[in-house]
Formats: structure tokens, C-alpha cells, sequence
């Protein structure tokens, strides 16, 4: 459906500001989806992308620079994240024992066993959108939306 119908506009839009509107349409509508998924776990979209960075570490812990700089989200409160996944027990938090103002997290098990849980049901979300694209307009998508960010 054309962007200018769900937003119920009556103006005719240039292809730059359809281009903008429809990103962040589209953000919305998998971010809304994404939200559904994860609601039964209990997990934000910030916190689900912290989980998965951790995880990505494979036992290694991550400062919170590294795991800020691998956010999704950028301007994501890093330390409220880990708060909210270490009273769930999906995290720990050490002091580092070289640097005493640092401070080391780590996936738990609980944590890895969710993600483990999660796997299917976002591997079959991240399918529900590419579905209706093939993978040659996929790849085509993906190097449109690499070279758009090029600020």
C-alpha cells in the first residue's frame, strides 16, 4: 500500500520525503511487531539487542563502552539496560579486577537459555518480513539502505 494512503495524506509527496516517511513507517511497524514477540518474555527490543551482544561474546564479558557501541539504539541508557536485565537474573555485573572503575557483564544462563528460546520465534519474524521480497531484492534492499546511510 502507497505510504501517501496509510497516513491518510492528501498532499503529493516528493520521492525524498516518501523515501524518509516510509523508513520511518516501516521502523514502526516491525518495531511494533517486534514488541509483541518479545512482551511475553518480558524484554524490550534494547534489552533483547543487549542479550545478544552478550551472547555474541561467547563467555568473554563486555564493558558497557562495548556493548553501548554495538547498540542498535545508540542513545540507549546502557546502565538502566543491564539494571532491568540483572534484577531478572539474564546478567551479572563484576567489578573488573585490572581496572576497578570498569565494569565487566556477562550473559548467565538464564539469559542464554531465553535467547535459545527467542532464536525460532525471531527467526521466523525476520522471515515474515523477507518473505515477500526475494533474495535478489533483498540484497538489492540491503545495499540501497548501506549506501542511503552514508552521511
Amino acid at each position: 500500500m502507497k505510504i501517501e494512503v496509510l497516513i491518510k495524506s492528501n498532499l503529493i509527496l516528493d520521492n525524498p520525503k516518501k523515501v524518509i516517511i516510509n523508513l520511518m513507517y516501516t521502523y514502526n511497524v516491525i518495531g511494533d511487531k517486534l514488541n509483541e514477540l518479545l512482551k511475553p518474555f518480558e524484554l524490550s527490543g534494547e534489552q533483547y539487542n543487549v542479550l545478544r551482544i552478550l551472547r555474541g561474546q561467547k563467555g568473554k564479558p563486555a564493558n558497557m563502552c562495548l556493548i553501548q557501541e554495538r547498540m542498535l539504539a545508540k542513545n540507549s541508557n546502557t546502565t538502566r539496560l543491564i539494571d532491568k536485565l540483572l534484577v531478572k537474573d539474564l546478567v551479572t555485573r563484576n567489578v573488573c579486577p585490572e581496572n576497578r572503575r570498569k565494569m565487566e557483564i556477562l550473559i548467565t544462563n538464564k539469559g542464554l537459555d531465553l535467547l535459545e528460546d527467542l532464536d525460532p520465534k525471531i527467526e521466523a519474524f525476520d522471515r515474515f518480513f523477507a518473505d515477500h521480497l526475494s533474495n535478489e531484492e533483498l540484497e538489492q534492499l540491503n545495499i540501497l539502505l548501506e549506501k542511503y546511510r552514508q552521511l
